[in-house]
């Protein structure tokens, strides 16, 4: 099959590359590397391959890329919105698979998060449906820990409130938090052996304010910090990151009546994976031990975690998640503030089942539709 990869250098797509090199996804596959911004240059690594690529080609080569029988793209939706429409207003049949947002509501776009709707998978394909696109990251680790709930008709409301990772927001903004915790350590270290906890706290906190401390990517601290807002502002109030909660997975899903899902999107001082506090009503009286048992059972990656001190604190941390397909899911209770309601966290690491690792699934799927 041949193949065409557009931003396979960022986060996303190198977590994307090393994922289908450790599942020997490369073998078979004719695959042809796209760029915006080196053109020529030499193409990454291809295990397996059924042959060498070529040196990397444009991405605005619109006939290289009609050349391919899929596309997958985590270069953005700015590309997605200037590439798409013009190779499917030529003719191009072939398959869209993108990490992106642009097309995830439109009407022949199907998100794909195949633990959890490959169903609804089978069918778009059978209907002959070629556009693909991974969910948002937060949604999709949330169905990724709770789609057990949802399949057994269990959620009546809920209410997430995220704690996201600063690579979320991009690989500069990454580095940009080391470099702010850099920043602090060195003025932490200068008061922090002749100097009482609110000495420390100050003078970290002036630094959090200076002009020379690192915010040029992320425009503010978020080392000690963290951020209230992720994404657009919309006219209710919400931004558009915690639009997504209910409106895209309602579309994983394939429901006609959403559940009610809302809540509030946080940027934290953390490298990597997202976590979620959940509460959820519940559509009926349930014991803690089938909801235990429905949880586990969402997906071979979803890991439920005791409620105890030194559980929660070994594996319900991105400490612990990081570079890992599980899921956590954790704190599970029941809430005082109604019977029919329940707390817990969910954690999991934003690179993997967040993004890439549902995209890397539906190329395979494809060439198994396709038999290739």
């Amino acid at each position: 099959m041949r193949v065409g990869f557009v931003g396979w250098r960022g986060m996303v797509g190198s977590t994307l590359r090393a994922r289908m090199t450790e599942q020997k996804d490369w073998v078979g596959l004719e695959a042809s590397f796209f760029s915006t911004s080196s053109p020529g240059g030499p193409p990454p690594q291809t295990p397996g391959a059924a042959r060498q690529p070529p040196p990397l080609l444009p991405a605005d080569n619109l006939s290289a890329l009609s050349r391919c029988e899929a596309i997958v793209t985590c270069q953005g939706s700015a590309w997605t919105r200037a590439a798409h429409p013009q190779l499917r207003a030529a003719g191009w049949k072939g398959a869209w698979i993108d990490a992106a947002s642009a097309l995830r509501m439109e009407p022949d776009s199907t998100i794909v998060l195949d633990p959890i709707n490959r169903p609804l998978i089978d069918a778009a394909l059978a209907a002959g449906k070629r556009d693909f696109v991974g969910g948002n990251c937060t949604v999709s680790l949330l169905l990724m820990g709770l789609g057990g709930l949802f399949r057994a008709d269990l959620v009546r409301f809920l209410s997430t409130m995220t704690y996201q990772a600063a690579s979320g927001a991009g690989a500069q903004k990454m580095v940009e938090l080391v470099h702010q915790m850099h920043d602090l350590g060195k003025i932490g270290a200068k008061v922090a052996a002749s100097s009482s906890a609110l000495d420390v706290a100050e003078a970290v906190a002036a630094r959090m304010h200076h002009s020379d401390h690192p915010t040029g990517s992320i425009g503010y601290p978020l080392a000690g910090n963290l951020l209230p807002w992720i994404d657009a502002p919309l006219e209710d109030g919400r931004s558009r990151e915690e639009w997504k909660g209910q409106a895209e997975s309602t579309r994983i899903l394939g429901r006609t009546t959403p559940v009610p899902i809302d809540g509030l999107a946080v940027r934290v001082g953390s490298l990597r994976c997202h976590a979620q506090a959940v509460t959820i009503g519940l559509t009926r009286p349930a014991d803690l031990d089938e909801i235990a048992q429905v949880i586990q059972s969402t997906s071979p990656w979803t890991h439920l975690v005791p409620n105890t001190p030194e559980a929660t604190q070994r594996q319900l941390t991105p400490a612990a998640v990081t570079g890992t397909m599980t899921v956590a899911v954790g704190r599970l209770r029941r809430l005082h503030t109604a019977p029919d309601h329940i707390g817990l966290l969910t954690l999991g690491d934003q690179l993997l089942w967040g993004a890439a690792e549902p995209v890397r699934r539906m190329l395979r799927i494809w060439r198994e539709h396709t038999g290739q």
